[in-house]
């Protein structure tokens, strides 16, 4: 399809929720596609995910969380996690929006609310992004270079931060504790490499065996699609999912975000860099409004995304 038909995100936009979505957008660095469907046909379930541009479009902010409920429980979460969203769109680090994540589900938990998180930060200009997994299933990496999918944990990466000092628990889902610290560590990322997060619907299904595929089983069935078309790629492993057991992914909500760096450098106009500043404060001002204001996905299939290609116009980054 042509370029100019693609839906693009704006600076200082926020898009995301917990209702139904099949969407696809092509941001300054970045291109994502992600699918969410609730359980059981629902309009909204417990899955969330969220991106967000800052005032300059160097900045992109990917979250995906899995927090406990289902439905209207989980309604006004979303909105608070929007709100958060707003509120650090234009921090490059993102340890202190990682705090006020676990702070917004500890005030919670005494209703039981609690939620697994992994949180990435994409800085355009480096091709680096910054990631913080609080208790979720880690994401799948996949180097164009070498054509190879791997799972992304801190174990095996060098630590950039924590997102609080102290030694206590680490990682934990956000809300178990108040005084839990959060790694961050960075990787960077070339023009066509993928990173695919999800929700543990994916790992808890079953394989031919009737055993839970667990991290480990997703991955060596990721390795075994096509990613010349990465539009295609939720797609096709949703069907791959679904033949090994007909139940797979129809027992609870199911959420994947796909995203790669496409080349594209910031490039905004003259008048919106000047600006910015102004952007900035109207979205602080915003993410005290409830819900932080509305910001729905563009209504775009990942089908009508086939085909999306982009021409580097920046070198490509050295791996680390």
């Amino acid at each position: 399809m042509a370029e100019h038909d693609t839906q693009r995100m704006q600076c200082m936009e926020v898009w995301g929720g917990n209702q139904p979505v099949d969407s696809g957008v092509v941001m300054a660095g970045l291109d994502a596609w992600v699918f969410s469907r609730p359980y059981a046909g629902a309009s909204a379930g417990g899955d969330v995910h969220y991106v967000s541009s800052c005032a300059t479009g160097r900045i992109t902010r990917l979250l995906v969380a899995d927090v406990s409920g289902h439905g209207s429980a989980v309604a006004e979460t979303s909105l608070a996690l929007r709100s958060l969203m707003r509120r650090y769109v234009n921090f490059i680090d993102q340890t202190q929006f990682v705090r006020s994540l676990n702070d917004e589900f500890t005030s919670l938990s005494e209703s039981g609310t609690f939620a697994t998180a992994v949180v990435t930060t994409y800085f355009a200009p480096s091709g680096e992004i910054s990631l913080c997994n609080a208790g979720h299933p880690p994401p799948l990496l996949y180097r164009a270079k070498t054509r190879t999918w791997s799972l992304v944990e801190a174990s095996d990466r060098p630590t950039a931060g924590r997102a609080d000092a102290d030694t206590g628990p680490s990682n934990l889902p956000l809300g178990i504790i108040d005084l839990a610290s959060y790694e961050q560590f960075s990787l960077r990322l070339r023009t066509g490499d993928l990173v695919l997060c999800y929700t543990d619907s994916l790992i808890e299904s079953k394989n031919a065996a009737g055993e839970m595929l667990q991290p480990a089983g997703l991955l060596e069935i990721v390795r075994s699609l096509n990613v010349s078309d990465p539009s295609a790629l939720i797609p096709a492993l949703i069907e791959a999912i679904r033949k090994l057991n007909p139940d797979n992914l129809t027992e609870d909500d199911v959420t994947m975000l796909l995203f790669r760096p496409n080349g594209l450098a910031p490039a905004a106009p003259f008048w919106q860099r000047v600006l910015a500043p102004l952007r900035v404060v109207g979205a602080i001002a915003r993410s005290f409004l409830p819900g932080g204001g509305p910001a729905p996905w563009p209504e775009m299939s990942l089908s009508n995304l086939l085909g999306l290609r982009h021409k580097s116009r920046v070198p490509e980054f050295q791996e680390k």
